[in-house]
């Protein structure tokens, strides 16, 4: 599964957690949960944190996902996409990360 919201909310429902049951343990209400598992919203990296520990999921994969996720919607519209990305991919290689 290559997408942040239908791992959330498959992992979710796997568990038999209800929407207000997670929005409860990481201190969020029901609505954003909701919006979340439907593509309307994006977690900040503290509330995907807390929803990896609450549904069990390695953060680095739903963080390798989050990230993703956010440059392709930065990039979908740029004609320059894959340019960017390759500069990118250089620097990360070229840096001591």
């Amino acid at each position: 599964m290559d997408n942040l919201c239908d791992l959330l909310k498959t992992n979710r429902e796997k568990k038999g957690l209800l929407l207000r049951q997670v929005a409860s343990k990481i201190d969020v209400d029901t609505a954003l949960i909701s919006k979340i598992e439907n593509n309307d919203r994006r977690p900040t990296k503290k509330q995907l944190q807390k929803l990896s520990k609450v549904l069990e999921l390695d953060f680095n994969k739903l963080l390798t996902l989050w990230y993703a996720e956010k440059f392709y919607e930065d990039l979908k519209n740029e004609p320059n996409a894959f340019a960017i990305i390759k500069t990118l991919s250089k620097k990360v290689k070229t840096s001591n990360m």
